[in-house]
């Protein structure tokens, strides 16, 4: 399987838009709660709305992993699903594991072998023994948490050493673990006055944003600072798209969501390139 084109989907959809399936059994339409599978319907008919506009799916492996049995069968469904009908999009297991080598390798094996996810979030604070271990298996992505969106990256990431942040540190360490074809980094949206000094870190790597529309992230802004002369953007938007509405319309508002912020990407796309 080779790496899939995530540029050429970019422009062909004029989009860089990846929706984030964090769902939550507890938010999702009470008519679906009869279903047999009331996670899996959601989510199936969110990507069945929502494919045209978005160039990847991000599952956030926490909230199927708080079901037990039956929402890792849920996440293991969405999957396939995503793989079977849409083999174009990009897969992301939002996991941000990240521990001793050997531990590193079986959650490497779990998500991009036995799940088939294209990568996988990982966080990089242990060193390089516990990444290594994601970036052997071929053709997938290790997404390294760089700079993330939440208040506490103040207490270690944002910290000073004796030259730089301790992210900036990580960020340069972790160059020498793999390349731009098979590591990403996430930067939070909320964080977009460093944006540019990362970018000139690691200027030919894709950056995964998360933190737009509901935390607040600005698109206009995160796409100026952050894009490269291949985009090298993939922006993430959960709650504000998938709970656009709690209703037999979800689907159709979920869509709508997802289109307003397809056009935002498409000027963009137009005004850049």
């Amino acid at each position: 399987m080779k790496i899939k084109d995530l540029s050429g989907q970019i422009f062909k959809k004029q989009s860089y838009l990846c929706v984030g399936l964090d769902t939550d059994i507890k938010k999702i339409p009470t008519h679906l709660l009869k279903d047999e599978d009331p996670i899996f319907s959601f989510n199936k008919s969110i990507i069945d709305s929502t494919n045209s506009l978005c160039i990847a799916y991000k599952l956030n492996t926490a909230f199927y992993e708080s079901n037990g049995t039956k929402g890792w069968h849920s996440m293991e469904k969405t999957i396939n699903y995503i793989n079977q009908n849409f083999p174009e999009i990009f897969t992301i297991a939002d996991a941000k594991r990240g521990d001793i080598g050997n531990t590193s390798r079986m959650y490497a094996t779990t998500f991009l072998e036995n799940l088939n996810f294209d990568s996988i979030t990982v966080n990089p604070y242990m060193g390089s023994d516990s990444v290594k271990p994601f970036l052997q298996t071929k053709n997938k992505y290790c997404i390294l948490l760089g700079l993330t969106s939440n208040e506490g990256a103040e207490d270690i990431q944002l910290k000073n050493t004796m030259s730089n942040s301790v992210y900036i540190e990580m960020i340069k360490s972790s160059l020498n673990w793999g390349d731009k074809t098979n590591m990403m980094y996430v930067v939070g949206a909320t964080k977009a006055n460093h944006i540019e000094k990362i970018r000139s870190l690691i200027p030919n790597h894709f950056i995964l944003v998360p933190g737009v529309g509901a935390q607040g992230g600005d698109l206009d802004l995160i796409s100026k600072l952050a894009m490269n002369k291949n985009v090298g953007i993939i922006v993430n938007s959960s709650r504000s798209i998938i709970y656009a509405s709690n209703d037999k319309d979800f689907a159709q508002s979920a869509f709508n969501e997802a289109q307003k912020l397809q056009n935002q990407m498409s000027k963009i796309l137009d005004s850049k390139f």
